[in-house]
């Protein structure tokens, strides 16, 4: 049975919120707060008391947009606490989805919230309190309570990766979790990106850029500023007439004259070991 706490600063989004969270069965005490602040007041009271107190919080449903401290901040202040409560965010913002994860979010649900869809972001931070309270068995490490569950593998979705190499899509009012490393490029379209895997294609609400800026450790590369290219996934490199293409899979995407001379060293130097 979980205690939660829900954090809006728009009041009737709150009472929502509250109401659709008190009608869970697996939800003994829901409250709301207003700012911050408040939220941060009282899960520092929780946090005091233990988790059998009375005041106890295991989850917290947390707005993004709020004036102050935004629920990002309040989410990277909780980090610094050894037990943190859970953290579900509740937002009308896709484009914050990367950072939430970032900061091991359990779930990113968007608003308007469907009920079916906070009850599966309850189910989620449900079963992540349940393990970290089963007493641990010897010989096995102790599972964070913060570790974001990892989705059952599918073929969409190639093999169940951990939180940090993943990516969450939202399809259809449900959260799928993308493996980076299932990502073969990213187009860029506007202020979306278009994740592509060789099983099809996933949009997001994040720029190009800053997927370039986050995903450059992991061997992503910007070829055009259209594209970006996992180095690992491109086949052939084609130089013809001046200009400069690469194959990833079935698709061909062109190369910019600004990006080429990179691009071919750095497959140089991959291909040198």
């Amino acid at each position: 049975m979980l205690r939660v706490l829900a954090v809006d600063d728009e009041k009737p989004a709150l009472e929502e919120l509250l109401y659709l969270l008190r009608a869970d069965p697996r939800i003994t005490r829901a409250e709301g707060a207003t700012d911050a602040t408040d939220a941060l007041r009282r899960i520092s009271c929780a946090l005091d008391a233990g988790p059998g107190g009375d005041d106890g919080i295991d989850v917290v449903f947390l707005d993004i947009h709020m004036a102050g401290l935004t629920g990002l901040d309040v989410a990277r202040l909780l980090a610094r606490f050894a037990h943190p409560p859970l953290i579900v965010f509740v937002t009308a913002h896709e484009g914050f989805a990367v950072q939430a994860f970032d900061l091991k979010a359990v779930d990113y649900v968007l608003k308007p919230v469907r009920r079916e869809r906070l009850a599966e972001a309850v189910r989620r931070a449900g079963d992540l309190v349940h393990t970290a309270q089963e007493p641990r068995q010897p010989g096995r490490p102790p599972q964070p309570a913060s570790a974001q569950p990892a989705p059952p593998a599918s073929a969409a979705q190639g093999p169940v990766h951990s939180s940090a190499e993943q990516i969450p899509v939202e399809l259809g009012g449900v959260t799928r979790f993308v493996p980076i490393d299932a990502i073969t490029y990213v187009e860029a379209q506007g202020d979306y990106a278009r994740l592509h895997t060789e099983h099809g294609s996933h949009l997001v609400r994040i720029p190009l850029s800053a997927l370039e800026e986050r995903w450059a450790s992991r061997g992503f590369v910007r070829i055009h500023r259209s594209h970006l290219v996992s180095l690992a996934r491109i086949d052939e490199l084609r130089l013809d007439a001046g200009t400069t293409t690469v194959r990833v899979g079935t698709a061909e995407l062109a190369v910019s004259r600004r990006h080429a001379r990179q691009l071919r060293e750095l497959l140089m130097r991959q291909a040198g070991g």
